[in-house]
């Protein structure tokens, strides 16, 4: 190819070298990784039995290899399935609620897995009709709407950031000086090649600092003790450990095996996941909106906005048919994206061929599911925060009157103040908290979506 005919990487359908492709598709796979599995290991823990142990391993993989070829799907459409607009897909962590549910009312085991999966195969059917009639529900979107929908998204994901930042809540030397040290040096590295220089190593900022991570935690395990004692006396490996020995036990090519697992219908579970699964609708509008406003400079167009949402559902339904979870568009790409403005979709096109290699190469998804989480929350601080910053620019887009900052505040004050803080919801009925405790995004977007109606228009 003649190297005159290359565009730039700012453009969604422009041509790049692939030397500079590799690494910037590469970044959006790191940003991601551990996002995708980690909703997987969750449920998978809930649910426990020994026959979903043995499965573990192929379950794992095959959310690799779901993600990337889902995002081709959303990348190049097929007929009007795919927003056609820069995202990337993983599975969602907003149906952890409602699955540990279903894993109580199930008895847990590999019945209750199958039972999430045969829900989700519905649930993903229905967000696809949906995602097909999504015009004539459009016109509640307005900028003001779908700014407010994704500050709120970017609020929620900060605190997922700073958990990671700490070493994650569930180790034992969370918000360690140790762990502490490691994320800001990686976000130091970040800001540094993304401000201080020029070309690919600025636009790969994300990637060169998570790599710097990788290299310094290798250091430290020399340097450092990397092992602690807790209260009860019993020994830690500390968060920021890189722990190599996974890679050299795994097999370098392994068959994707579908339906590792058999689906069950079962209608008490099928209908909380379908309501879930309109809040994934919510979401994604929200993303996909974050993604064109932060990376293209425009509002996302009707048809994006179907395409992504039957894109989802149908994603969905072909991720519970290999035994993974709902996927959904990922924030943590949406904030890359925010952040850098790279939206090229050859770049994006690399980076799912490399999620499908990391469901068909076991070494290669290990070497990336083994990042420490504070070289993640260095990077994941970042990112959210971008999201944040291109939910302000679209809401202040045009002049702010009293309308609109009422319909910001209250969003903000009670819709993603209940949704943060669901305790104070805990006497209403459980489904009530499946669907509006968490995140806040659900009831900021409902609340948005009222008052934007109700409120007369001013002069």
């Amino acid at each position: 190819m003649d190297i005159k005919k290359y565009t730039s990487p700012y453009e969604f359908e422009g041509r790049i070298p692939l030397k500079q492709a590799i690494p910037l598709g590469l970044q959006h796979v790191l940003a991601m990784f551990v996002g995708n599995l980690t909703p997987l290991l969750i449920i998978l823990a809930a649910c426990g039995g020994s026959e979903l142990e043995l499965l573990r391993a192929s379950i794992l993989q095959n959310a690799m290899l779901i993600a990337g070829i889902v995002t081709l799907i959303q990348l190049y459409t097929i007929g009007p399935i795919g927003g056609k607009v820069p995202i990337v897909m993983g599975a969602s962590s907003s149906f952890i609620g409602v699955f540990q549910s279903i894993i109580n009312i199930m008895g847990g085991g590999i019945l209750a897995y199958g039972a999430i999966m045969g829900a989700s195969i519905i649930g993903g059917l229905f967000e696809t009709v949906l995602g097909a009639f999504l015009k004539p529900i459009h016109r509640f979107f307005p900028p003001i709407v779908t700014g407010t929908v994704i500050l709120t998204i970017g609020l929620s994901l900060i605190s997922v950031g700073i958990n990671l930042f700490a070493g994650g809540n569930r180790s034992l030397d969370f918000g360690s000086l140790e762990n502490i040290m490691v994320a800001l040096s990686v976000m130091v590295v970040i800001l540094t090649f993304k401000h201080y220089t020029k070309g690919i190593t600025s636009t790969a900022s994300i990637l060169i600092g998570i790599i710097f991570g990788y290299i310094l935690c290798f250091i430290l395990g020399f340097i450092l003790p990397t092992t602690g004692v807790n209260a009860a006396g019993v020994e830690f490996t500390k968060a920021w450990v890189l722990n190599l020995g996974g890679i050299t036990t795994a097999s370098w090519f392994a068959v994707p095996k579908i339906m590792p697992v058999m689906p069950v219908f079962d209608i008490r579970t099928i209908i909380p996941v379908c309501i879930i699964f309109i809040v994934s609708a919510v979401e994604t509008i929200g993303n996909i909106s974050a993604c064109t406003e932060g990376g293209l400079g425009r509002r996302a167009t009707v048809k994006e906005l179907s395409g992504g949402v039957m894109g989802d559902g149908v994603g969905s339904v072909l991720a519970a048919l290999f035994g993974v979870l709902p996927n959904t568009v990922f924030s943590q790409n949406a904030g890359l994206v925010s952040l850098t403005k790279i939206v090229n979709r050859f770049v994006l096109t690399i980076g799912a061929i490399f999620l499908i290699l990391c469901g068909l190469i076991p070494k290669l998804s290990i070497l990336i599911s083994i990042m420490p989480k504070p070289v993640l929350g260095g990077a994941a601080v970042i990112m959210f925060s971008s999201i944040v910053m291109s939910g302000i620019q679209l809401i202040t887009k045009k002049p702010l009157n009293s309308r609109s900052i009422t319909i910001v505040s209250i969003a903000l004050g009670l819709g993603y103040g209940l949704g943060s803080s669901s305790v104070a919801l805990s006497g209403l009925p459980q489904y009530v908290t499946f669907i509006f405790g968490g995140s806040g995004i659900v009831p900021a977007t409902l609340v948005a979506i009222l008052l934007n109606i109700i409120l007369p228009q001013e002069d």
